[in-house]
């Protein structure tokens, strides 16, 4: 019995060995990480002070057929929007407060100006839409959709942005994004595409890690040494 816990033990620590490495990895990635990047940017209303004085259309003139859910009031070209919550429709409704026409192009638009706020340039453009979660925007960020803008300045700087909340998601360069990826393909496995199979595999090798150390511990009492009778 004890060769046996011997050779499980030895050989199963060397298979299952890589994953302890990549996981204690991560560790000290993570302790950098902490170090070098910034937190997370607070949400905060975007762009110049609302002129209250120029609405001219109250949310029931604005609104006269559909049934909002919920209303926010955005300021967006100089200009007060409503930003209306409409049950049953995915995209949000933006009606200029000051004419009471819908406004189509006002999400991207808002979109743009919180980008060009935060990163201090107009000269932002959109990359990209996102309605899902990728391999660089992953869900604990949650907001989904976003926008995404870089700023071309040689260092890849883009953030994310919802127009939901009016603020960025998510900031990040180059170099933050090599470290971020490298957290992610040693501590969640990241570079497994498939989320059902990745979760298999974390399980698997967790569960190896621990089952090695049982036998370890099963291992030392099974070869301590004996006490001498006298």
């Amino acid at each position: 019995m004890k060769k046996i816990i011997r050779k499980l033990h030895r050989y199963l620590g060397l298979i299952f060995s890589v994953s302890i490495l990549m996981s204690s990895g991560s560790g000290v990635i993570h302790v950098l990480m902490t170090r070098t990047q910034e937190p997370p940017p607070s949400a905060k209303p975007s762009g110049a002070f609302l002129d209250t004085a120029a609405i001219s259309f109250t949310p029931a003139e604005a609104f006269p057929t559909k049934k909002p859910a919920a209303i926010n009031i955005r300021n967006i070209g100089g200009k007060p929007h409503y930003q209306a919550f409409i049950p049953g429709q995915r995209s949000l409704t933006y009606i200029d407060a000051t004419t009471g026409k819908e406004n189509p192009e006002a999400d991207a638009n808002y979109a743009r100006e919180i980008a060009a706020g935060f990163l201090g340039s107009d000269k932002v453009r959109r990359t990209d839409y996102l309605t899902a979660f990728n391999s660089e925007y992953i869900g604990i960020f949650r907001m989904l959709p976003v926008y995404r803008y870089d700023l071309d300045d040689g260092k890849g700087t883009r953030v994310y942005i919802s127009t939901v909340t009016g603020s960025v998601t998510r900031h990040t360069d180059d170099e933050k994004q090599f470290e971020a990826s490298v957290f992610t393909n040693f501590h969640k496995l990241g570079f497994i595409p498939n989320k059902n199979l990745r979760d298999w595999t974390l399980i698997l090798l967790t569960a190896a890690a621990f089952a090695i150390s049982i036998l370890g511990i099963v291992l030392f009492f099974l070869t301590r040494p004996k006490k001498r009778t006298a």
